[in-house]
């Protein structure tokens, strides 16, 4: 079987996912290509992993042009959000990715994590709070700042495989 792995990553977070996840098939006997960039990835395969990190909700703008690409394929998505932590966020963000898809394609499965975010949106943040400390929205957004920091952690990559694992149970012959 052949896996072929296409992740966007901005800061690194997405592509230690795709790494899980092209470790944990592996282990399982699949033939994993990647992970590679969306404009390097080919379309065809057994399994279409495809990794994601969320941008203003949605996946970002060179995976929405893969994913639309993509005809009548078994699809795995992943993606990280540093924004959220809750599985309805995380749902609310899927089904946003799910729509770049043809309805020709399969979802095999969906995982999503935290991750961490870069210094500059904490730094914006702060600043904010420094003008208005009694805002609650920001005081709320810096303690997820610092929630994400950890993130994904070993955990997560675990969960990530696993569901990999379980989205090519789902492929015939698997």
């Amino acid at each position: 079987m052949i896996c072929r792995i296409i992740c966007s990553s901005r800061t690194g977070n997405t592509y230690a996912l795709a790494e899980a996840v092209r470790d944990r098939l592996r282990e399982k006997g699949m033939e994993c290509i990647g992970p590679v960039r969306p404009e390097e990835g080919e379309r065809e395969g057994d399994l279409i992993c495809v990794g994601f990190w969320t941008d203003k909700g949605d996946c970002s703008q060179d995976v929405a042009a893969y994913l639309e690409s993509l005809k009548g394929q078994r699809v795995f998505l992943f993606g990280t959000a540093g924004f959220g932590g809750s599985p309805s966020y995380f749902e609310k963000v899927l089904g946003r990715v799910q729509g770049h898809l043809d309805p020709s394609n399969c979802v095999a499965g969906t995982f999503m994590c935290q991750g961490r975010m870069p210094q500059a949106v904490r730094d914006r943040f702060q600043a904010g709070l420094e003008q208005n400390p009694e805002d609650k929205a920001l005081k709320g957004r810096l303690e997820n700042f610092d929630r994400a920091l950890s993130h994904p952690d070993q955990s997560d990559l675990a969960a990530a495989g696993n569901a990999a694992e379980l989205a090519a149970g789902n492929v015939p012959g698997m």
